[in-house]
């Protein structure tokens, strides 16, 4: 990952109280990680910062599009995302991630890197199944809807034994067997 400072928080210079933040996540900020999930994307992430003398609250919110290539046909599509988290970051003796959401830092940091988190986060909020909107009303998406069997190994559900008549007769001996 190359270190892109634009999404650093500059935390020792903050003084103890709310501070509103704003990034604008665009194709430069995807290139800067070494993945293929996300091309490319237009999002905004609105971090309110609530810092006191022990620990802080950050409370993001990423809303926009990202884009994604379509597991059916390989199209690329437009995916809208709205997501809401909260980091909790606390002081202590040493760095360290203690939870997805807590994060321990010194007194001494002087600057919080936030890119992997927002990056984490809008991956967190992609559909596991990315289908082209086109697909996503078909009826294979509906539990209701009347399934087609297109291929079956096995003989159809309500069909007679009479396909057992035309086997081999020497499998009845082996069928008798229990």
């Amino acid at each position: 990952m190359k270190k892109d400072l634009r999404y650093d928080l500059p935390i020792a210079s903050l003084s103890e109280k709310t501070h509103e933040f704003v990034f604008d996540l665009d194709q430069s900020f995807f290139e800067q990680f070494d993945q293929t999930l996300i091309p490319d994307g237009q999002l905004r992430a609105e971090v309110k910062l609530d810092k006191n003398d022990r620990r802080m609250v950050l409370d993001i919110h990423i809303q926009g599009t990202v884009q994604l290539i379509c597991d059916r046909s390989l199209d690329e599509f437009d995916q809208p995302i709205d997501v809401q988290h909260q980091l909790l970051v606390r002081y202590g003796d040493h760095e360290a991630e203690l939870d997805d959401d807590v994060l321990q830092i010194t007194p001494d940091t002087q600057t919080l890197p936030l890119a992997q988190h927002l990056f984490d986060y809008i991956g967190l909020a992609l559909p596991m199944k990315k289908l082209h909107p086109r697909f996503q009303d078909e009826a294979d998406d509906n539990p209701d809807a009347e399934v087609k069997l297109i291929y079956s190994s096995g003989p159809a559900a309500g069909d007679d034994d009479d396909e057992d008549d035309a086997t081999d007769p020497r499998w009845n001996a082996l069928r008798n067997l229990n």
